[in-house]
């Protein structure tokens, strides 16, 4: 499996992906230091406070790579369906199911260490120039291990829910449904439905979760079966 998740990689051309993620994080950096500094101008004699920082660093970077990864399983499967080069692939001697995962993992690893690598540079950098633009990061402990394993648990759950997209996008055969669908995502997870946020509402991104396996298994269920 890791063999043929490092050749879905190398096919798709995996560099172009890293330097757009790369571009992506920069630009994502660049626009939580302006929104600090306009936030600052507007109330100078306070600090920024961690806690809403925190915030925003989790909600541009879940909001990125969540449209992110769902594009790149357009591009890795759905077009393939749209086509037809699927079917091509279809004929190698190898399981079509085995085939299927083995591009589902090639996109969920990349944009799961992306998205912590991301999360991790962002804390590291507001941590640094907190001292010089006076903000508030003494909560961010880089020591413990709780940190880590809730950026990590949160970046699973994030690209996870990405299989729902894609389960639509296989269904319609159209890679547009699948980055419509991440929109939605987006709205769902990290938008307020009037007053009513679900960001912090752990049950409901363990349903998604729930759901995004759901959806793994009906992406690849009956695969074999399929008339080429």
């Amino acid at each position: 499996m890791i063999k043929m998740i490092k050749l879905e990689w190398k096919k798709n051309h995996i560099g172009k992906y890293m330097r757009n993620a790369c571009i992506m994080t920069g630009i994502l950096l660049i626009l939580l230091l302006f929104m600090v500094g306009e936030m600052k101008m507007e109330d100078s004699a306070e600090l920024y406070n961690k806690s809403i920082l925190c915030v925003s660093i989790e909600l541009f970077a879940n909001m990125s790579y969540i449209v992110f990864a769902s594009t790149m399983l357009a591009s890795f499967i759905v077009s393939g369906y749209k086509n037809k080069t699927i079917y091509l692939m279809f004929s190698y001697p190898i399981k079509r199911q085995k085939i299927l995962l083995a591009q589902m993992l090639s996109v969920w690893t990349f944009n799961i260490a992306a998205l912590i690598i991301t999360k991790l540079l962002a804390y590291g950098i507001f941590s640094f120039v907190s001292r010089f633009i006076d903000v508030d990061m003494r909560g961010v402990n880089f020591s413990e291990f709780s940190f880590y394993s809730q950026i990590i648990i949160s970046s699973i759950m994030m690209i996870s829910i990405c299989f729902i997209a894609l389960l639509v996008g296989v269904k319609m055969k159209s890679s547009k449904a699948t980055i419509v669908s991440s929109v939605i995502l987006v709205c769902l997870t990290q938008g307020n439905i009037g007053a009513y946020t679900l960001v912090d509402n752990l049950a409901f991104y363990i349903i998604l979760f729930i759901l995004s396996i759901i959806s793994v298994f009906l992406t690849i269920y009956n695969i074999e079966k399929v008339d080429i």
